[in-house]
């Protein structure tokens, strides 16, 4: 099931019908105020998500969202007129999965929706653990020497990358491969929004993710 959150009648109208005939289930919303109760009554896959709603705005419906573990597993594309940068770190750093900016085809939609849906489908639940840093993936729950972090959905997303390719350098286009599924050109430098942040949250346990100067980077003793 697929939900679309748009309170212009026309686009809701058009991706809802693009979306029937290419044989997804759907379901239209014009404002997000019951959107989480709603989503907790079915099994939801994704949601695209307008940021410019009335009476909550979409970021902060995306924050309920990923505060929710019951929701963890649903994926999430915002879909926006806005195209500024800040506005694209601020939904990726929220935890979207993706961010499209008004106008788009349908036909770059449905190949955002299938990217985000496959990744989703081979997204694995085992723990991980390198020395001081413990990883719960299906708790997306991460502690170091025992005590909690409270990562992002990208943070976390990108720290259980980090713990599965241990020793290897990772190039930004290969987070951005990795975590949203397909090559996104010209967002790499979210990639060191997201490593910063990261970094700054682990604290001494950032010692293990290392910039490896033109590359990108490598988590490593």
């Amino acid at each position: 099931m697929i939900y679309v959150v748009e309170d212009d009648n026309s686009i809701r109208n058009l991706i809802l019908y693009a979306l029937r005939e290419n044989g997804y289930k759907v379901k239209g919303f014009e404002d997000g105020i019951n959107l989480i109760d709603d989503m907790k009554k079915e099994e939801v896959d994704l949601v695209l998500l307008d940021i410019m709603l009335p009476e909550k705005d979409g970021i902060e419906i995306l924050k309920d969202i990923r505060k929710d573990l019951s929701l963890k597993d649903v994926a999430v594309i915002m879909l926006t007129a806005r195209g500024e940068e800040f506005d694209k770190v601020l939904g990726l750093e929220s935890g979207a999965d993706d961010y499209i900016v008004k106008p788009f085809s349908i036909l770059e939609l449905l190949s955002r929706i299938k990217a985000v849906l496959r990744r989703y489908e081979k997204k694995e639940y085992q723990n991980k653990n390198f020395n001081e840093i413990s990883l719960d993936n299906k708790r997306r729950i991460v502690t170091v020497n025992g005590k909690m972090i409270d990562l992002t959905f990208k943070e976390f997303e990108m720290l259980s990358y980090f713990m599965q390719s241990v020793g290897t350098v990772i190039t930004r286009e290969d987070f951005l491969i990795k975590i949203r599924g397909y090559d996104y050109e010209g967002e790499t430098r979210t990639v060191d929004v997201h490593i910063a942040s990261l970094r700054n949250k682990l604290q001494e346990a950032s010692k293990y993710i290392k910039t490896v100067r033109n590359l990108g980077y490598k988590f490593e003793e």
